[in-house]
Order: structure tokens, then sequence, then C-alpha cells
């Protein structure tokens, strides 16, 4: 495994980061608690030291696992989770989106069930629509000072919206914006037109999620399996509804075999060309070790120029900004 600084800090995380959406059952779909632990310990194992989660992730179940898991070896991670969605499907409106008194009362909660006295990144998961930005700013440096995170994070957030709120916080001498988070793969490229520019600009770490298009990219769904697209109810799911997708997965297909490699090897290959640490979320530990043998695998330039160009974003395509440069 090898190591990159976030940002501008001081955090040298592994390249890929672990992330544990698939770590519980309650939302009717995932890995029980020995499973997401064979996935945790191999994860570690292999050197990797970056953990995402949230506390909407299998409502609290997953950060209820991790906070077992990392008991006695906490220091060995860099542990990053989010708030706004809420831990239970029913959570009332004080207690989610982005205010001060949702974050106070989320990091509490995500503290407990973490077992742990701090969190080293805490990500807003998403604008909420009302929070200002000042707002948001000023929570998270209160909870900078008290002790509860060390790093403030933007997930899903726009280009805007994270040059906005990094610049607040630079202005007022906050707890910086250190990382933006955001979904980047092979069918899903458009943050490369603004997201990956400003975040480079800001200085901020950047962290992807979905590298496989919600499992679209291992070609599994020829295959017939379910997978994303039916337990999480279709969503994170990138469906093949394009002949630009079908050229784009027949290519990472050619690709693959070229390598002796899986298809989605070569997709989180490619994603971590860009500057980025890519999410991984294996259910299964046969699922980590496909994901981590990206690790071992070099593209050749010729290959990634290959992709670059079947996934090349258009003016005309619905729904999409073209490239920048």
């Amino acid at each position: 495994m090898k190591y990159c600084a976030l940002g501008k800090t001081g955090l040298r995380v592994s390249q890929v980061a672990l992330g544990t959406g698939n770590f519980g059952t309650r939302w009717g779909y995932g890995a029980e608690r020995d499973a997401a632990g064979q996935i945790f310990n191999a994860y570690a194992d292999a050197g990797g030291n970056f953990i995402d989660t949230a506390d909407t992730y299998q409502f609290g179940e997953s950060e209820e696992i991790l906070g077992q898991l990392m008991q006695g070896r906490r220091e060995e991670f860099i542990l990053a989770t989010k708030f706004t969605d809420g831990a239970a499907p029913d959570a009332g409106r004080l207690v989610t989106g982005n205010s001060r008194k949702a974050m106070i009362a989320s990091v509490e909660a995500s503290l407990r069930r973490l077992r742990t006295d701090r969190i080293d990144i805490y990500w807003a998961h998403r604008p909420d629509g009302i929070t200002p930005a000042e707002e948001l700013v000023r929570g998270f440096e209160d909870l900078a000072r008290a002790g509860k995170i060390l790093y403030a994070g933007l997930s899903n957030f726009s280009a805007w919206q994270l040059a906005r709120t990094a610049t607040l916080a630079e202005l007022t001498r906050a707890v910086p914006i250190a990382a933006a988070q955001f979904e980047h793969s092979l069918v899903r490229r458009e943050p490369e037109a603004d997201l990956f520019p400003a975040s480079f600009d800001l200085g901020l770490g950047i962290v992807t999620w979905s590298p496989l298009g919600g499992g679209m990219l291992t070609g599994k769904y020829r295959q017939g399996e379910k997978g994303r697209a039916e337990g999480f109810g279709g969503r994170v799911f990138q469906s093949e509804n394009s002949a630009q997708r079908s050229q784009i997965l027949d290519t990472v297909l050619a690709i693959a075999a070229e390598h002796q490699a899986s298809p989605g090897q070569v997709a989180i290959a490619w994603a971590g060309t860009h500057g980025a640490v890519p999410i991984i979320g294996p259910r299964s530990l046969s699922q980590l070790d496909d994901n981590l043998g990206a690790l071992d695998l070099q593209l050749t330039h010729e290959q990634i120029r290959t992709l670059d160009e079947v996934s090349a974003l258009t003016a005309s395509a619905p729904g999409r900004a073209p490239l920048l440069w």
C-alpha cells in the first residue's frame, strides 16, 4: 500500500480508503458483523489506514461495528465519519441537516457508537439547502476547539459551495476545510469540470466514492446480478443505459483481459490516476481482495488515454458539462 498527503494537511493516508456503508444489515443489505470484521482486518493487514463511514450507514450499525473493531488499535487509523441525515430512519428535523444543533447532537452520538474521544475527519454529508456556510464553518470550529474533531470536510457539495465555505474558514481563521468528497468514475466524470480544479486550487484533499459506478463497471449486471441495483433501492447505482456506457464497459473488459485482471480493478486503477483517494466499499472478503488487486495494476499511458477518450464528457450529453481543458 502506498501513502499520500491529504491535501495541505500532514495526514498520510493510504491510496485507497475503506468505505463501510456495507458494514451491518439494518438496511436489509450488507455484511454481518463477522464478515465486516474480516474485511476490516484484511484491509488493515494490507496497509490500509483510512476508514470512511457515516452516522446514517446502516442506521448507525456501521459506526457501532467500527467502534468494536478499533478497540486497542485506534491510533492505527484515520477515522472519518459524516453527519446530516441522522442515524435513524425516522430521525427528527432538529437532529438532521447541517445546523450547529444537529452537528453537536450528531457528533456526540457518533463518538459513543465509535467508542472514541475524537473523529479525525468530520464530513458534512451533503448540503441541506438551509444552513448557511457561516454556520457550518463556525460549528466545525467549535467542535475542533472542543477536541471532538481534528479536520473538517465537505461531501457532495458543489464547487461553488466548496469555494465559499473553504474561503470563509480561511478568512475567519476557523478550522480549515481540509478535504472534499464526491462521486467519480468512468461513468461519472462530471466532477472533472469543476470539483477537481476547485479542490486542487483550494488545496483540499480529494476523496472519491463509487469508482465502480455502483458496480456497473465490474460487468456483473450483464451477468444478471442485482447488487446495488436492488440492494440500496437503486440508489448509488449507474445503469448501462447508453451506447457510450456500453462502450466504456466494453473497453474496461478488454483492458482487463490484457492484464488478466478483473474489470473492477481496471476501474479502480483508473480512478486512482486523478490525484484522488478512491473509496472502495466491499461487502465480502472476496470483493475486498479483488478491489485491492487494483493497487498492483499498472495501466499503460495508452490504456489510460483510451479510457479517457471513450468516457469523455461532451457538451451535447444530457446533464453533462464540458471539460474545461
